[in-house]
């Protein structure tokens, strides 16, 4: 089995918890890819539900299945967030971002009562850090921000490179918001929290993956099934 078999059955699990009239927020990137067709597949069989995206990709291909579709404006508290991860530890705190939808999915994850990570066994670590953390930042003043961003990854006892995220082009990212990304490669974020407060108060810092105290559980699968945190129901 895959790592896309293993993607598509968290997938499953995860629809499991959405009953219907639930207000759910969609996850961005591979893993909520298969749980969006998943519910669209639901939908087209006349289950209701009302949604809201966490990226313009994730819109675009609910709109597709016909799922119905809001906006935070609208619909300012969600019942569950559906979303995958780059990494999550065994407390549940995570890195995202790989999509460089960061900004969005923390703001829908914030405004659920409960958000579920879905993905498979091998996003679980045991320490953050491995995976690179996206620091979403404001393209004026960008090299005072880098600076910046450097002190304070230093300060909270983490070190590592700094890249600005380019496009397979060349050229630099730009996310949905108009902002660019930071990829700081730490290899292991020993204090996630002080690392999180150090980034939150950077001028030109919009937002950073690290996502902590938002995912209420995870499911995770492997080959020996799936694996279960937090809590799922």
């Amino acid at each position: 089995m895959n790592a896309d078999d293993l993607k598509k059955q968290a997938a499953a699990r995860a629809l499991e918890l959405v009953r219907p009239g639930m207000r759910l927020g969609l996850g961005t990137g591979s893993t909520a890819k298969h749980f969006v067709d998943l519910l669209g597949a639901k939908v087209a069989e006349g289950f209701e539900v009302l949604c809201v995206s966490t990226s313009e990709a994730t819109q675009a291909q609910a709109v597709s299945l016909g799922i119905p579709m809001s906006t935070l404006d609208e619909t300012p508290e969600l019942d569950l967030t559906v979303d995958g991860a780059d990494e999550v530890d065994p407390q549940l705190r995570l890195i995202k971002g790989g999509g460089a939808a960061l900004l969005r999915e923390k703001i829908v994850a914030a405004a659920s009562t409960r958000m579920i990570v879905i993905a498979d066994d091998g996003k679980l670590v045991q320490t953050l850090g491995r995976f690179p953390l996206p620091i979403e930042v404001v393209p004026f003043g960008l090299e005072a921000t880098r600076r910046a961003v450097a002190a304070a990854i230093a300060a909270s006892g983490a070190e590592g490179e700094l890249t600005l995220r380019q496009r397979a082009d060349g050229t630099t990212l730009v996310t949905d918001g108009g902002h660019y990304i930071l990829d700081s490669h730490l290899g292991t974020i020993a204090r996630p929290e002080l690392l999180a407060q150090a980034l939150n108060i950077v001028p030109g810092v919009v937002e950073h993956g690290l996502f902590i105290g938002l995912a209420t559980g995870a499911i995770l699968a492997g080959a020996d099934g799936l694996k279960l945190l937090g809590r799922i129901e």
